[in-house]
């Protein structure tokens, strides 16, 4: 009886910990890109894959400032299956964060998980 609590547990736990890895923001397009930059506002290209651990500890991160800063768009980008949008940023690693307000690049990083630093870097687009 108890191995089989153990296993029930063990399975909630992972429905929760998927759950909790849900994405943020819309999957990248440069049609809506490029409308979101003519329309000049602050954009967050997350460049991130599934099997990341950093990119999972930034998913509730973003996904935070997401819900406090309407105005901010946030575009997913699949490192493992959107090269050509990769190069088209000059990203070399997941967990990559990319700021734009309309069509500058404000600021990047690689593999930041401090709240309080992502947080200063959108910041710079608003």
């Amino acid at each position: 009886m108890l191995l089989k609590t153990y296993k029930v547990l063990l399975i909630a736990a992972a429905l929760l910990a998927s759950s909790l890895i849900a994405e943020a923001g819309q999957p990248f397009d440069a049609n809506a890109f490029r409308s979101t930059q003519a329309a000049n506002k602050a954009i967050l290209v997350d460049v991130t894959a599934s099997w990341c651990p950093t990119c999972r500890q930034q998913r509730p991160i973003v996904q935070e400032i997401e819900k406090e800063k309407p105005d901010l768009v946030v575009y997913e980008v699949d490192f493992d299956t959107a090269k050509d949008v990769l190069k088209r940023f000059r990203v070399q690693y997941q967990s990559t964060l990319i700021i734009f307000r309309g069509d500058k690049e404000v600021t990047r990083s690689t593999a930041e998980t401090n709240p309080a630093l992502i947080r200063a870097m959108i910041a710079k687009a608003f």
